[in-house]
Protein backbone atom coordinates (compact mmCIF):
# COMPACT_ATOMS: atom_id res chain seq x y z
CA UNK A 1 0.00 0.00 0.00
CA UNK A 2 0.99 3.63 -0.72
CA UNK A 3 2.27 5.50 2.22
CA UNK A 4 0.50 8.83 1.91
CA UNK A 5 -0.41 11.48 4.29
CA UNK A 6 -3.72 10.34 5.43
CA UNK A 7 -1.61 7.29 6.66
CA UNK A 8 0.90 9.15 8.55
CA UNK A 9 -1.33 11.69 9.90
CA UNK A 10 -3.06 8.81 11.60
CA UNK A 11 -0.16 6.93 12.43
CA UNK A 12 1.17 10.27 14.26
CA UNK A 13 -1.99 10.95 15.60
CA UNK A 14 -2.35 14.73 14.04
CA UNK A 15 -4.31 16.26 11.14
CA UNK A 16 -3.17 16.40 7.71
CA UNK A 17 -2.58 19.99 7.55
CA UNK A 18 -0.17 19.20 10.06
CA UNK A 19 1.58 16.80 8.32
CA UNK A 20 1.91 18.80 5.14
CA UNK A 21 3.77 21.20 7.15
CA UNK A 22 6.32 18.75 8.43
CA UNK A 23 6.64 17.11 4.88
CA UNK A 24 7.69 20.73 3.90
CA UNK A 25 9.31 21.53 6.11
CA UNK A 26 7.05 24.82 7.25
CA UNK A 27 7.59 27.03 10.83
CA UNK A 28 4.82 26.94 12.98
CA UNK A 29 5.28 23.17 14.08
CA UNK A 30 6.25 21.84 18.20
CA UNK A 31 9.08 20.09 18.07
CA UNK A 32 7.67 17.24 19.60
CA UNK A 33 4.68 17.21 17.01
CA UNK A 34 7.24 17.63 14.45
CA UNK A 35 9.48 14.49 15.91
CA UNK A 36 6.12 12.57 15.83
CA UNK A 37 5.59 12.92 12.30
CA UNK A 38 9.02 12.18 10.91
CA UNK A 39 8.84 9.19 13.34
CA UNK A 40 5.66 8.11 11.90
CA UNK A 41 7.51 8.87 8.10
CA UNK A 42 10.42 6.34 9.06
CA UNK A 43 7.85 3.83 10.61
CA UNK A 44 5.68 3.71 7.56
CA UNK A 45 8.88 3.96 5.14
CA UNK A 46 7.52 7.34 3.58
CA UNK A 47 9.77 9.39 1.68
CA UNK A 48 9.83 12.88 0.84
CA UNK A 49 9.01 13.55 -2.80
CA UNK A 50 11.99 15.69 -4.71
CA UNK A 51 9.92 16.30 -7.71
CA UNK A 52 9.75 20.19 -8.43
CA UNK A 53 11.27 21.01 -4.50
CA UNK A 54 13.56 23.86 -4.49
CA UNK A 55 17.15 23.54 -3.36
CA UNK A 56 18.23 26.94 -2.61
CA UNK A 57 22.11 28.14 -3.51
CA UNK A 58 23.44 31.24 -1.40
CA UNK A 59 26.19 33.26 -2.68
CA UNK A 60 27.84 36.14 -2.37
CA UNK A 61 27.82 37.79 -5.36
CA UNK A 62 27.28 36.98 -9.13
CA UNK A 63 29.80 39.18 -10.94
CA UNK A 64 32.16 36.83 -9.72
CA UNK A 65 32.44 34.54 -12.76
CA UNK A 66 33.55 31.28 -9.61
CA UNK A 67 30.04 31.83 -8.19
CA UNK A 68 28.07 31.85 -10.87
CA UNK A 69 29.65 29.41 -13.00
CA UNK A 70 29.92 27.08 -9.19
CA UNK A 71 26.26 27.49 -8.91
CA UNK A 72 25.08 26.86 -12.74
CA UNK A 73 26.55 23.41 -12.36
CA UNK A 74 24.90 22.91 -9.14
CA UNK A 75 21.58 23.62 -10.75
CA UNK A 76 22.82 21.36 -13.52
CA UNK A 77 23.64 18.50 -11.42
CA UNK A 78 20.63 18.67 -8.99
CA UNK A 79 18.24 18.69 -12.55
CA UNK A 80 18.16 14.94 -13.19
CA UNK A 81 16.98 14.02 -9.94
CA UNK A 82 13.83 16.58 -9.82
CA UNK A 83 15.39 19.45 -7.91
CA UNK A 84 15.69 22.59 -8.88
CA UNK A 85 18.59 25.20 -7.90
CA UNK A 86 17.53 28.49 -7.28
CA UNK A 87 20.70 30.97 -7.05
CA UNK A 88 20.40 33.28 -4.13
CA UNK A 89 22.80 36.17 -4.24
CA UNK A 90 23.38 37.68 -0.60
CA UNK A 91 24.23 41.34 -2.08
CA UNK A 92 26.25 43.48 -0.40
CA UNK A 93 23.83 46.53 0.79
CA UNK A 94 20.90 44.22 -0.90
CA UNK A 95 18.85 41.72 0.93
CA UNK A 96 20.73 39.92 3.80
CA UNK A 97 21.21 36.23 3.59
CA UNK A 98 19.57 35.91 6.48
CA UNK A 99 16.27 37.12 5.39
CA UNK A 100 16.85 35.20 1.97
CA UNK A 101 17.19 31.97 4.60
CA UNK A 102 13.84 32.80 6.45
CA UNK A 103 12.12 33.17 3.57
CA UNK A 104 12.70 30.28 2.35
CA UNK A 105 12.25 28.34 5.13
CA UNK A 106 9.09 29.63 5.45
CA UNK A 107 7.98 28.69 1.72
CA UNK A 108 8.83 24.82 2.20
CA UNK A 109 12.74 24.87 0.49
CA UNK A 110 14.22 21.54 0.47
CA UNK A 111 17.28 22.04 0.82
CA UNK A 112 20.17 24.63 1.33
CA UNK A 113 24.10 24.87 0.13
CA UNK A 114 25.54 28.05 1.16
CA UNK A 115 28.47 28.66 -1.59
CA UNK A 116 30.91 30.23 -0.39
CA UNK A 117 28.10 32.55 2.08
CA UNK A 118 28.25 33.20 5.08
CA UNK A 119 29.19 29.48 5.86
CA UNK A 120 33.08 31.02 5.15
CA UNK A 121 33.00 33.24 7.91
CA UNK A 122 34.27 33.14 12.02
CA UNK A 123 31.67 35.74 12.56
CA UNK A 124 28.87 34.27 10.40
CA UNK A 125 25.54 34.50 12.61
CA UNK A 126 24.50 31.82 14.23
CA UNK A 127 20.70 31.88 13.47
CA UNK A 128 21.05 31.56 9.91
CA UNK A 129 21.97 28.10 10.21
CA UNK A 130 19.75 27.36 13.24
CA UNK A 131 16.80 28.40 10.94
CA UNK A 132 17.21 25.89 8.80
CA UNK A 133 18.06 23.29 11.55
CA UNK A 134 15.23 23.76 13.57
CA UNK A 135 12.77 23.35 10.38
CA UNK A 136 14.63 20.02 9.70
CA UNK A 137 16.02 21.99 6.47
CA UNK A 138 19.06 19.73 5.17
CA UNK A 139 21.91 21.99 4.62
CA UNK A 140 25.20 21.64 3.01
CA UNK A 141 28.80 24.21 2.83
CA UNK A 142 30.97 24.74 0.02
CA UNK A 143 34.83 25.84 0.67
CA UNK A 144 33.36 26.89 4.79
CA UNK A 145 31.82 24.69 7.30
CA UNK A 146 29.16 25.27 10.14
CA UNK A 147 30.39 25.96 13.93
CA UNK A 148 27.58 24.00 16.05
CA UNK A 149 26.34 21.87 12.97
CA UNK A 150 27.46 18.20 11.48
CA UNK A 151 26.67 18.66 8.23
CA UNK A 152 28.43 17.56 4.96
CA UNK A 153 30.78 20.38 3.59
CA UNK A 154 33.24 20.42 0.23
CA UNK A 155 35.84 22.51 0.10
CA UNK A 156 39.30 23.12 -2.07
CA UNK A 157 42.27 22.48 -0.54
CA UNK A 158 43.59 26.01 0.01
CA UNK A 159 47.14 25.15 1.46
CA UNK A 160 47.76 23.29 -1.18
CA UNK A 161 46.67 26.20 -3.46
CA UNK A 162 48.81 27.95 -2.00
CA UNK A 163 51.69 25.46 -2.60
CA UNK A 164 50.93 24.93 -5.81
CA UNK A 165 51.04 28.62 -6.32
CA UNK A 166 54.52 29.69 -4.70
CA UNK A 167 56.46 26.31 -6.02
CA UNK A 168 55.40 27.71 -9.67
CA UNK A 169 56.96 31.12 -9.13
CA UNK A 170 59.59 29.55 -7.16
CA UNK A 171 60.57 27.25 -9.90
CA UNK A 172 60.57 30.63 -12.40
CA UNK A 173 63.16 31.87 -10.22
CA UNK A 174 61.17 34.26 -7.98
CA UNK A 175 62.30 35.16 -4.54
CA UNK A 176 59.86 37.98 -3.22
CA UNK A 177 56.85 36.78 -3.69
CA UNK A 178 53.85 38.61 -2.25
CA UNK A 179 50.12 37.26 -1.38
CA UNK A 180 47.20 39.05 -1.61
CA UNK A 181 44.39 37.70 0.63
CA UNK A 182 41.23 38.12 1.71
CA UNK A 183 39.94 39.74 5.42
CA UNK A 184 40.94 37.97 8.46
CA UNK A 185 38.16 35.55 9.33
CA UNK A 186 37.34 34.21 6.16
CA UNK A 187 38.29 30.44 6.30
CA UNK A 188 39.75 30.28 2.42
CA UNK A 189 41.56 33.00 3.00
CA UNK A 190 43.03 32.09 6.39
CA UNK A 191 44.03 28.88 5.29
CA UNK A 192 45.49 30.02 2.44
CA UNK A 193 47.58 32.47 4.21
CA UNK A 194 48.85 29.28 6.48
CA UNK A 195 49.70 27.70 3.14
CA UNK A 196 51.98 30.53 1.82
CA UNK A 197 53.80 30.66 4.90
CA UNK A 198 54.38 26.58 4.93
CA UNK A 199 55.54 26.87 1.58
CA UNK A 200 57.66 29.81 1.75
CA UNK A 201 59.35 28.90 5.27
CA UNK A 202 60.09 25.52 3.83
CA UNK A 203 62.14 27.02 0.62
CA UNK A 204 64.50 29.31 3.48
CA UNK A 205 62.07 32.50 3.62
CA UNK A 206 61.85 33.78 7.20
CA UNK A 207 59.43 36.36 7.07
CA UNK A 208 56.47 35.70 4.52
CA UNK A 209 54.09 37.55 6.52
CA UNK A 210 56.24 40.58 5.11
CA UNK A 211 54.40 40.63 1.89
CA UNK A 212 50.76 39.55 3.14
CA UNK A 213 48.16 41.98 2.62
CA UNK A 214 44.61 41.38 3.47
CA UNK A 215 42.38 43.12 1.27
CA UNK A 216 38.60 42.51 -0.12
CA UNK A 217 37.69 40.21 -2.59
CA UNK A 218 36.81 43.13 -5.51
CA UNK A 219 39.39 44.22 -8.88
CA UNK A 220 39.86 47.36 -6.40
CA UNK A 221 41.03 45.61 -3.38
CA UNK A 222 43.62 43.96 -5.97
CA UNK A 223 44.45 47.38 -7.15
CA UNK A 224 45.37 48.69 -3.89
CA UNK A 225 47.08 45.85 -2.90
CA UNK A 226 49.30 45.51 -5.95
CA UNK A 227 50.64 49.14 -4.64
CA UNK A 228 51.49 47.79 -1.30
CA UNK A 229 53.29 44.48 -2.87
CA UNK A 230 55.02 46.84 -5.47
CA UNK A 231 56.35 49.10 -2.86
CA UNK A 232 58.02 45.98 -1.61
CA UNK A 233 59.96 44.97 -4.73
CA UNK A 234 57.77 41.74 -5.28
CA UNK A 235 58.42 40.22 -8.56
CA UNK A 236 55.35 38.03 -8.00
CA UNK A 237 51.63 38.04 -6.46
CA UNK A 238 49.50 35.59 -5.89
CA UNK A 239 46.13 36.98 -5.92
CA UNK A 240 43.18 35.80 -3.55
CA UNK A 241 40.99 35.53 -6.73
CA UNK A 242 41.21 35.71 -10.00
CA UNK A 243 38.31 38.47 -9.76
CA UNK A 244 41.15 40.02 -7.74
CA UNK A 245 44.11 39.05 -10.05
CA UNK A 246 42.63 41.33 -12.54
CA UNK A 247 42.50 44.53 -10.07
CA UNK A 248 46.13 43.37 -9.36
CA UNK A 249 46.76 43.29 -13.15
CA UNK A 250 45.64 47.04 -13.18
CA UNK A 251 47.78 48.27 -10.42
CA UNK A 252 50.96 46.81 -12.05
CA UNK A 253 50.05 48.74 -15.20
CA UNK A 254 49.45 51.69 -13.66
CA UNK A 255 53.05 52.00 -11.69
CA UNK A 256 54.04 51.32 -15.01
CA UNK A 257 55.27 47.92 -15.37
CA UNK A 258 54.39 45.19 -17.33
CA UNK A 259 53.03 41.48 -16.58
CA UNK A 260 54.62 39.27 -16.99
CA UNK A 261 57.64 40.97 -17.95
CA UNK A 262 58.31 43.53 -15.04
CA UNK A 263 55.70 41.18 -12.41
CA UNK A 264 54.18 37.49 -12.97
CA UNK A 265 51.05 37.07 -11.34
CA UNK A 266 49.04 34.17 -10.34
CA UNK A 267 45.10 34.01 -10.03
CA UNK A 268 42.54 31.33 -8.19
CA UNK A 269 39.47 30.13 -8.96
CA UNK A 270 40.14 29.16 -12.57
CA UNK A 271 37.41 30.82 -14.42
CA UNK A 272 37.03 29.73 -17.65
CA UNK A 273 36.55 33.52 -18.59
CA UNK A 274 40.38 34.64 -17.33
CA UNK A 275 41.93 32.65 -20.46
CA UNK A 276 41.07 35.68 -22.24
CA UNK A 277 42.60 38.76 -20.14
CA UNK A 278 45.61 40.15 -21.26
CA UNK A 279 47.85 38.18 -20.71
CA UNK A 280 45.79 35.23 -20.10
CA UNK A 281 45.88 34.31 -16.15
CA UNK A 282 47.68 31.64 -14.41
CA UNK A 283 45.80 30.27 -11.92
CA UNK A 284 44.91 28.07 -9.78
CA UNK A 285 42.04 25.85 -10.34
CA UNK A 286 39.07 24.80 -8.33
CA UNK A 287 37.37 21.73 -9.29
CA UNK A 288 34.20 23.38 -9.35
CA UNK A 289 32.52 20.50 -11.70
CA UNK A 290 33.81 18.00 -9.09
CA UNK A 291 32.45 20.40 -5.75
CA UNK A 292 29.27 20.23 -7.76
CA UNK A 293 28.70 16.75 -8.24
CA UNK A 294 29.51 16.40 -4.55
CA UNK A 295 26.84 18.82 -3.22
CA UNK A 296 24.53 17.50 -5.81
CA UNK A 297 24.52 13.93 -4.55
CA UNK A 298 24.85 14.61 -0.83
CA UNK A 299 21.44 16.96 -0.81
CA UNK A 300 19.77 14.39 -2.86
CA UNK A 301 20.29 12.06 -0.18
CA UNK A 302 19.45 14.59 2.52
CA UNK A 303 16.08 15.70 0.92
CA UNK A 304 15.23 11.81 0.40
CA UNK A 305 16.27 11.12 4.28
CA UNK A 306 19.25 9.22 3.54
CA UNK A 307 22.18 9.50 5.68
CA UNK A 308 25.14 11.16 4.22
CA UNK A 309 28.87 11.53 5.38
CA UNK A 310 28.88 14.81 7.43
CA UNK A 311 32.40 17.04 8.04
CA UNK A 312 34.66 18.50 5.02
CA UNK A 313 35.65 16.64 2.36
CA UNK A 314 38.41 18.66 0.46
CA UNK A 315 38.91 18.92 -3.20
CA UNK A 316 42.44 19.23 -4.81
CA UNK A 317 43.27 22.06 -7.13
CA UNK A 318 45.18 22.10 -10.40
CA UNK A 319 47.35 24.66 -11.47
CA UNK A 320 47.08 26.00 -15.28
CA UNK A 321 50.26 28.09 -16.94
CA UNK A 322 49.12 30.82 -18.90
CA UNK A 323 50.51 33.93 -20.01
CA UNK A 324 50.80 35.95 -16.69
CA UNK A 325 53.71 34.58 -15.62
CA UNK A 326 57.36 34.12 -16.44
CA UNK A 327 61.07 34.36 -14.49
CA UNK A 328 61.25 37.58 -12.60
CA UNK A 329 63.92 40.45 -15.06
CA UNK A 330 67.20 39.73 -14.52
CA UNK A 331 68.06 42.96 -12.47
CA UNK A 332 65.91 40.94 -9.71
Amino acid sequence: MRVGITELAARAGVSEATVSRVINRRSGVATKTREAVERAMTELGYERPTRGQLVAVITPWLSNPFFADTAELIEAALAPHGLKGIVCPALPGGIQEKEFVLALADHGVAAAVFLSASNTLDDADPETFAALASRRIPFVGVNGGFDGHDVPVFSTDDHLAAELAVEHLWSLGHRRIGLVSGPVGNQPADRRVEGFRTALRTRGVDDPDARVVRQHYTVEGGQAAAATLLGLDSTAIIAASDFVAMGVVRGVRRAGLTVPGDVSIVGHDGSMIMEFLDPPLTTVRQPMDRLAGAVARSVVALVSGRPVPTGELLFGPDLVVRGSTAPPPAAA
